[in-house]
């Protein structure tokens, strides 16, 4: 049995959902990101959820579920702490999603959250560095 109906879904959602060009080891690093959100989440830890999302978003935003999924959940946050600057830059964030899925532009290693520009780079911590290695997005 799963320990929450929230957790269940995130594993099922992001494992059916995750983009299929993405490499078995980010894909892996990504739902591993996502089930420790979920479960701080749950918890009520609404702080180390937001780092696993941020953490998720460096991994997912070149792909466009991943990279939704992530904002939609900051959102949420944004919405339970009563965050009007989180709330609103990730509504922005969700609509421009789509013209960066299309156009292929995303600022790397940016963490997706309101407190930062959603154009800045930034640098991506060694861990997650290391799944992108081979990746020609990346050089």
């Amino acid at each position: 049995m799963h320990s929450s109906p929230l957790i269940y879904y995130c594993k099922i959602a992001v494992s059916k959902r995750v983009s299929k060009s993405m490499k078995p080891k980010l894909q892996e690093a990504f739902k591993v990101e996502m089930t420790v959100m979920a479960k701080a989440y749950t918890s009520g830890d609404l702080d180390v959820a937001f780092h696993h999302l941020e953490r998720a978003h460096i991994m997912g935003q070149r792909y466009f579920y991943p990279h939704i999924t992530t904002h939609w959940w900051m959102l949420k946050i944004g919405l339970l702490r009563s965050d009007i600057r989180e709330i609103f830059g990730q509504l922005l964030r969700l609509f421009a999603v789509f013209p960066a899925s299309i156009f292929g532009w995303v600022p790397t290693g940016n963490t997706g959250g309101a407190n930062v520009s959603a154009l800045k780079p930034m640098p991506i911590p060694e861990d997650i560095a290391l799944l992108f290695v081979d990746y020609k997005t990346q050089e």
